[in-house]
Protein backbone atom coordinates (compact mmCIF):
# COMPACT_ATOMS: atom_id res chain seq x y z
CA UNK A 1 0.00 0.00 0.00
CA UNK A 2 2.54 2.74 0.80
CA UNK A 3 4.31 2.00 -2.70
CA UNK A 4 1.04 2.34 -4.21
CA UNK A 5 0.55 5.64 -2.34
CA UNK A 6 4.03 7.10 -3.23
CA UNK A 7 3.37 6.31 -6.78
CA UNK A 8 0.13 8.38 -6.90
CA UNK A 9 2.06 11.06 -5.49
CA UNK A 10 4.64 10.51 -7.92
CA UNK A 11 2.11 10.51 -10.58
CA UNK A 12 0.07 13.75 -8.50
CA UNK A 13 2.91 15.97 -8.11
CA UNK A 14 4.95 14.89 -10.89
CA UNK A 15 5.64 18.60 -11.75
CA UNK A 16 7.42 18.88 -8.47
CA UNK A 17 9.45 15.77 -9.25
CA UNK A 18 10.19 16.40 -13.02
CA UNK A 19 11.90 19.89 -11.54
CA UNK A 20 13.56 18.43 -8.88
CA UNK A 21 15.37 15.82 -11.68
CA UNK A 22 15.59 18.23 -14.32
CA UNK A 23 17.50 20.52 -11.68
CA UNK A 24 19.61 17.82 -10.23
CA UNK A 25 20.65 15.66 -13.80
CA UNK A 26 20.46 18.63 -16.26
CA UNK A 27 20.45 17.59 -19.91
CA UNK A 28 20.37 13.95 -18.60
CA UNK A 29 16.28 14.52 -18.16
CA UNK A 30 16.28 13.87 -21.73
CA UNK A 31 17.41 10.23 -21.20
CA UNK A 32 15.44 9.49 -17.77
CA UNK A 33 12.56 11.01 -19.95
CA UNK A 34 13.28 8.64 -23.12
CA UNK A 35 13.66 5.62 -20.65
CA UNK A 36 10.18 6.01 -19.10
CA UNK A 37 8.50 6.66 -22.49
CA UNK A 38 10.16 3.54 -24.39
CA UNK A 39 9.62 1.29 -21.15
CA UNK A 40 5.91 2.55 -21.08
CA UNK A 41 5.40 1.94 -24.23
CA UNK A 42 7.84 -0.90 -25.16
CA UNK A 43 7.12 -3.14 -22.45
CA UNK A 44 4.01 -4.85 -21.71
CA UNK A 45 5.48 -5.38 -17.81
CA UNK A 46 5.20 -1.54 -17.31
CA UNK A 47 1.99 -0.51 -18.26
CA UNK A 48 1.73 1.72 -14.85
CA UNK A 49 4.12 4.01 -15.92
CA UNK A 50 3.61 8.17 -16.45
CA UNK A 51 2.52 8.48 -19.96
CA UNK A 52 0.14 11.45 -20.29
CA UNK A 53 0.95 13.63 -17.27
CA UNK A 54 4.30 13.02 -18.18
CA UNK A 55 4.40 14.43 -21.15
CA UNK A 56 2.43 17.72 -20.06
CA UNK A 57 4.56 18.53 -17.38
CA UNK A 58 7.69 17.82 -19.63
CA UNK A 59 6.31 20.86 -22.04
CA UNK A 60 5.86 23.00 -19.26
CA UNK A 61 8.96 22.57 -17.90
CA UNK A 62 9.86 23.26 -21.41
CA UNK A 63 8.49 26.44 -21.62
CA UNK A 64 10.24 27.57 -18.73
CA UNK A 65 13.58 27.64 -20.31
CA UNK A 66 14.40 24.39 -18.76
CA UNK A 67 14.55 22.19 -21.43
CA UNK A 68 14.61 22.82 -25.64
CA UNK A 69 10.77 21.76 -26.80
CA UNK A 70 12.31 20.77 -30.73
CA UNK A 71 14.68 17.99 -28.70
CA UNK A 72 12.35 17.00 -26.55
CA UNK A 73 9.36 16.08 -28.71
CA UNK A 74 11.89 14.68 -31.08
CA UNK A 75 13.61 12.22 -28.23
CA UNK A 76 10.47 11.18 -27.53
CA UNK A 77 8.61 10.30 -30.79
CA UNK A 78 11.51 8.26 -31.33
CA UNK A 79 10.92 6.47 -27.70
CA UNK A 80 7.73 6.11 -28.27
CA UNK A 81 7.75 4.88 -32.04
CA UNK A 82 10.76 2.26 -30.43
CA UNK A 83 9.03 1.37 -27.70
CA UNK A 84 5.93 0.51 -29.88
CA UNK A 85 7.99 -1.56 -32.32
CA UNK A 86 9.53 -3.41 -29.87
CA UNK A 87 6.11 -4.49 -28.18
CA UNK A 88 5.28 -5.53 -31.72
CA UNK A 89 8.25 -7.83 -32.32
CA UNK A 90 7.81 -9.31 -28.67
CA UNK A 91 4.76 -10.08 -29.90
CA UNK A 92 5.02 -11.31 -33.15
CA UNK A 93 8.21 -13.59 -32.16
CA UNK A 94 6.29 -15.32 -29.14
CA UNK A 95 2.85 -15.41 -31.10
CA UNK A 96 3.43 -18.79 -32.75
CA UNK A 97 3.81 -20.38 -29.32
CA UNK A 98 0.70 -18.74 -27.85
CA UNK A 99 -0.87 -20.50 -30.46
CA UNK A 100 0.68 -23.32 -31.29
CA UNK A 101 -1.85 -25.62 -29.98
CA UNK A 102 -4.75 -25.99 -32.02
CA UNK A 103 -7.49 -26.80 -29.64
CA UNK A 104 -6.66 -24.91 -26.34
CA UNK A 105 -9.01 -23.81 -24.76
CA UNK A 106 -8.21 -20.06 -24.95
CA UNK A 107 -4.79 -20.21 -27.33
CA UNK A 108 -6.94 -21.57 -30.02
CA UNK A 109 -6.12 -21.07 -34.37
CA UNK A 110 -9.64 -19.37 -34.51
CA UNK A 111 -9.10 -17.03 -32.44
CA UNK A 112 -5.70 -15.83 -33.40
CA UNK A 113 -7.43 -15.61 -37.28
CA UNK A 114 -9.96 -13.86 -35.58
CA UNK A 115 -7.73 -11.47 -33.72
CA UNK A 116 -5.75 -11.31 -36.93
CA UNK A 117 -8.89 -10.14 -39.18
CA UNK A 118 -9.70 -7.49 -36.47
CA UNK A 119 -6.29 -5.76 -36.67
CA UNK A 120 -6.58 -5.71 -40.78
CA UNK A 121 -9.82 -4.32 -40.64
CA UNK A 122 -9.86 -2.32 -37.76
CA UNK A 123 -5.60 -1.70 -36.44
CA UNK A 124 -5.77 1.32 -38.14
CA UNK A 125 -7.94 3.24 -35.76
CA UNK A 126 -6.98 0.84 -32.85
CA UNK A 127 -3.12 1.80 -33.57
CA UNK A 128 -3.81 5.24 -33.25
CA UNK A 129 -6.29 5.88 -30.63
CA UNK A 130 -4.76 3.34 -28.22
CA UNK A 131 -1.99 6.32 -28.26
CA UNK A 132 -4.21 8.37 -25.56
CA UNK A 133 -5.01 5.22 -23.36
CA UNK A 134 -3.24 4.25 -20.66
CA UNK A 135 -2.44 0.55 -20.56
CA UNK A 136 -3.82 0.21 -23.77
CA UNK A 137 -1.03 1.75 -25.46
CA UNK A 138 1.20 -0.76 -23.84
CA UNK A 139 -1.05 -3.68 -24.76
CA UNK A 140 -1.93 -2.73 -28.49
CA UNK A 141 1.26 -2.87 -30.29
CA UNK A 142 1.94 -6.37 -28.45
CA UNK A 143 -1.49 -7.87 -29.49
CA UNK A 144 -1.05 -6.21 -32.87
CA UNK A 145 1.98 -8.57 -33.22
CA UNK A 146 1.03 -11.37 -32.04
CA UNK A 147 -1.92 -11.53 -34.49
CA UNK A 148 0.50 -10.74 -37.07
CA UNK A 149 -0.71 -7.43 -38.34
CA UNK A 150 1.12 -6.79 -41.72
CA UNK A 151 4.25 -4.85 -40.46
CA UNK A 152 4.15 -2.32 -43.50
CA UNK A 153 0.65 -1.36 -42.60
CA UNK A 154 1.63 -1.01 -38.62
CA UNK A 155 4.61 1.10 -38.79
CA UNK A 156 3.22 4.03 -40.98
CA UNK A 157 0.34 4.17 -38.43
CA UNK A 158 2.54 3.45 -35.56
CA UNK A 159 4.44 6.74 -36.64
CA UNK A 160 1.68 9.23 -37.24
CA UNK A 161 -0.04 8.13 -33.49
CA UNK A 162 2.96 8.33 -31.57
CA UNK A 163 3.79 11.94 -33.64
CA UNK A 164 -0.02 13.42 -32.49
CA UNK A 165 0.37 12.04 -29.22
CA UNK A 166 3.62 13.21 -27.93
CA UNK A 167 3.32 16.50 -30.18
CA UNK A 168 -0.40 17.55 -28.65
CA UNK A 169 0.49 16.67 -25.13
CA UNK A 170 3.89 18.32 -25.64
CA UNK A 171 2.67 21.50 -26.60
CA UNK A 172 -0.27 21.39 -24.63
CA UNK A 173 2.29 21.55 -21.56
CA UNK A 174 4.18 24.33 -23.24
CA UNK A 175 1.40 26.33 -24.52
CA UNK A 176 -0.79 25.92 -21.18
CA UNK A 177 1.15 24.58 -18.44
CA UNK A 178 2.72 27.44 -17.48
CA UNK A 179 -0.85 29.65 -16.94
CA UNK A 180 -1.28 30.69 -13.25
CA UNK A 181 -4.36 28.58 -12.96
CA UNK A 182 -3.31 25.59 -14.61
CA UNK A 183 -0.19 25.63 -12.44
CA UNK A 184 -1.61 26.20 -9.46
CA UNK A 185 -3.86 23.42 -9.89
CA UNK A 186 -1.72 21.13 -11.88
CA UNK A 187 -2.68 18.16 -9.58
CA UNK A 188 -6.45 18.19 -10.91
CA UNK A 189 -5.29 19.08 -14.74
CA UNK A 190 -3.30 16.09 -14.45
CA UNK A 191 -6.26 13.73 -12.89
CA UNK A 192 -8.40 15.68 -15.80
CA UNK A 193 -5.87 14.51 -18.07
CA UNK A 194 -6.44 10.82 -17.21
CA UNK A 195 -9.91 11.12 -16.54
CA UNK A 196 -10.26 11.93 -20.13
CA UNK A 197 -8.01 9.37 -21.38
CA UNK A 198 -9.99 6.83 -19.72
CA UNK A 199 -13.18 7.95 -21.51
CA UNK A 200 -12.92 6.00 -24.56
CA UNK A 201 -12.62 3.02 -22.12
CA UNK A 202 -15.63 3.68 -20.33
CA UNK A 203 -17.94 3.85 -23.24
CA UNK A 204 -16.49 0.88 -25.16
CA UNK A 205 -17.31 -0.87 -21.35
CA UNK A 206 -20.76 0.23 -21.81
CA UNK A 207 -21.30 -0.43 -25.11
CA UNK A 208 -20.05 -3.83 -24.09
CA UNK A 209 -22.40 -4.54 -21.17
CA UNK A 210 -25.48 -3.33 -23.56
CA UNK A 211 -24.83 -5.53 -26.22
CA UNK A 212 -23.89 -8.31 -24.08
CA UNK A 213 -27.18 -8.11 -22.08
CA UNK A 214 -29.09 -7.59 -25.44
CA UNK A 215 -27.94 -10.73 -26.70
CA UNK A 216 -29.47 -12.13 -23.77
Amino acid sequence: MELIAQFIDIVLHLDKYLAVVLADYGNWIYAILFLIIFCETGLVVTPFLPGDSLLFVAGALAATGGMDITILIGSLFVAAVLGDNTNYWIGRSVGHRVFRWEQSRFFNRAAFDKTHSYFETHGGKTIIIARFLPIFRTFTPFVAGVAKMTYSRFLPLDIAGGAIWIGSLCLAGYWFGNIPFIKNNLSFVILGIIAVSLVPIAIGWLRHRRTASQAL
